[in-house]
């Protein structure tokens, strides 16, 4: 399976927020189009990013090194970088990993768009 992503902005109390829809597979051969577009995200000024994995079907350690590779991006910058997922399949990864400390993970964007930082 491939992936898909796109990106909007979305207006919360907060400022803006970059949301980042991504859909599929995120895994050895296709993390790398998810870190080049988080790349590219910062680079043009976007620091504070929805990652919104509502889409995802699976997520292995090559993706969850991409995101952790992008919540640093964005804290160099005094940014931010929120989870929306409520799959307990991908969540279950989240939760062994512990990365369930590191990461805001939501429910929904508005929660995580909405969400103080």
């Amino acid at each position: 399976m491939d992936l898909s992503l796109s990106t909007r902005n979305v207006p919360g109390p907060n400022g803006d927020r970059t949301v980042v829809e991504v859909g599929g597979e995120i895994d050895v051969y296709t993390a790398p189009k998810l870190r080049e577009q988080l790349v590219e995200l910062v680079n043009d000024g976007s620091f504070h990013l929805v990652v919104d994995m509502e889409g995802v079907d699976f997520l292995d350690s090559t993706g969850l090194g991409v995101l952790v590779g992008g919540l640093k991006r964005v804290r160099a910058h005094e940014g931010s970088l929120r989870l929306v997922c409520n799959q307990e399949r991908i969540l279950k990864i989240f939760r062994i990993t512990g990365l369930t400390k590191v990461f805001p993970i939501h429910t929904s964007v508005e929660e995580a768009v909405n969400a103080t930082d």
